[in-house]
């Protein structure tokens, strides 16, 4: 307890899922816990999977440029930024260049823009990226190739602002999830059939829960990996494997 006790955090999307369990954990840990999301305030996720008490809130919708500039929630230092706000679109929408371009600039151009944008102050407290990416990151998904593109790019994003930021102190980190229960997953894990069809494939017989990746992206935001910089964990249950 008390690992990140003193500092700023930063998560994006820290309003519900990986986000959310993510900034409990940076709280616990005694931060300060700053996160964005896309509604209004804190009180409009009342009763959704997301637990804002103790946490700063803020308004932000990490695919527009113009949002992200503007954005201030006034740090001087950050000690870690976890982006992990994304969006995933179905029903072959993906294939519509617009929706394509939509969904590249919330999972890829955003947390780009996140990074230069906090780079300073990053610097100045020798903080942590962490990035939220996909086993999605390193194979295609069938109908999704906007998710899937971006997260592709998010790894090699994470590879390559590793090595540019290495020499101001900052560490560039990527996690990449398997299947999480979450909003975004729930057209797998609400149908019994299909849920039981991917656990069946999963070594540890089970999807993850977003507390699973919670803990690895605290790790990576650590001290105790103060030698880790331009890297990839995957989190799958061994899927992947």
């Amino acid at each position: 307890m008390g690992t990140f006790a003193g500092k700023t955090v930063l998560v994006t999307g820290g309003s519900t899922g990986i986000g959310n369990a993510a900034s409990r954990r940076f709280l616990a840990e005694g931060a300060r816990v700053i996160v964005t999301g896309t509604r209004v305030s804190a009180a409009d996720y009342a009763g959704t999977d997301g637990d804002l008490a103790g946490i700063e809130y803020y308004q932000l919708d990490q695919g527009d440029l113009a949002a992200v500039a503007a954005f201030d929630p006034g740090v001087e230092q950050l000690h870690a930024l976890v982006v992990s706000g994304a969006k995933v679109a179905y029903k072959r929408a993906e294939f519509i260049p617009e929706t394509f371009a939509d969904v590249l600039a919330t999972n890829l151009t955003g947390p780009m823009a996140l990074a230069m944008k906090f780079r300073a102050a990053l610097a100045a407290a020798k903080g942590s990226i962490v990035f939220v990416g996909s086993v999605a990151s390193f194979k295609g998904t069938i109908g999704q190739p906007a998710y899937s593109a971006s997260k592709g790019g998010l790894l090699t994003l994470t590879r390559t602002l590793g090595q540019a930021l290495g020499g101001e102190g900052i560490r560039v980190n990527l996690v990449a999830p398997g299947l999480v229960r979450s909003k975004m997953t729930a057209i797998t894990w609400e149908h019994p059939d299909r849920l039981a069809a991917t656990e069946r494939q999963v070594p540890l017989g089970r999807i993850g829960e977003p507390d699973d990746i919670a803990g690895p992206i605290i790790f990576l935001a650590s001290d105790a990996a103060r030698y880790v910089t331009g890297t990839s964990l995957v989190i799958d249950g061994g899927l992947s494997a």
